[in-house]
């Protein structure tokens, strides 16, 4: 028997929209995995062949990449802040839509020609290093990235950092703790995505869940 196929998914805010997703392609899980008392990481599927790990959002692209999972779903803005080149994401699944944004307090000012007073450093609080300083070098600043898990939006209050770039989606806890959105980074959604070497080594059986993935999303739309 072959090894089975590892399908990474992401605890939070994506999981309950993939798996009406996982289960148009025909992949569900087995009744543990919707035990709120389980303490289950792996978990078997009706395919033989496929099982389930349910980890943080974060780790699933370190999973994939790194072979432990050959296939996994993941959000847009995890792809972009690991950059990691055995990551292939060859289908946007339309799920989870939200967006990267940089926001701030109420009353301050938004990046552009005048933006930050016409400072050339700033420091911003963010789950997203790396894509964050890269976007404040695109315009010309350098960022001092303070690096958070959870509670961003009381870093400015607390004057751990006047920005914070982390993900919206109505912007409600923004405006709960005084802060503006000011500008979109990124627009992100969930992507499929696959370890390249496994693409190749396993071609009887990753490619043809890649386009089992890419029917049903296509189905979905139409």
């Amino acid at each position: 028997m072959p090894e089975p196929i590892i399908f990474a998914i992401p605890k939070g805010r994506i999981l309950d929209e993939a798996l009406p997703l996982l289960a148009r392609v025909g992949i569900e899980p087995a009744a543990d995995f919707f035990d709120p008392k389980s303490r289950a990481l792996v978990f078997a599927t009706n395919q033989p062949h496929i099982s389930l790990i349910r980890v943080r959002a974060f780790d699933v692209a370190t999973f994939v990449a790194h072979g432990a999972a050959q296939l996994g779903i993941v959000g847009s803005d995890v792809i972009d802040e690991f950059d990691y080149s055995e990551l292939y994401a060859p289908v946007d699944l339309g799920v989870g839509h939200c967006r990267l944004s940089l926001a701030g307090p109420a009353d301050s000012a938004p990046p552009g020609a005048t933006g930050f007073g016409g400072a050339s450093h700033i420091r911003v609080a963010t789950k997203y290093p790396a894509t964050t300083r890269r976007w404040f070098e695109g315009q010309g600043i350098q960022a001092e990235c303070i690096k958070l898990n959870g509670a961003m939006e009381i870093a400015p209050k607390l004057g751990l950092a006047s920005h914070i770039v982390d993900l919206v989606s109505t912007g409600r806890t923004l405006v709960e703790n005084a802060l503006a959105e000011q500008t979109v980074i990124s627009e992100v959604s969930a992507r499929l995505i696959v370890n390249r070497a496994a693409f190749k080594l396993r071609s009887a059986e990753v490619p043809a869940l890649v386009e089992r993935f890419r029917q049903a999303v296509g189905d979905a739309a139409a």
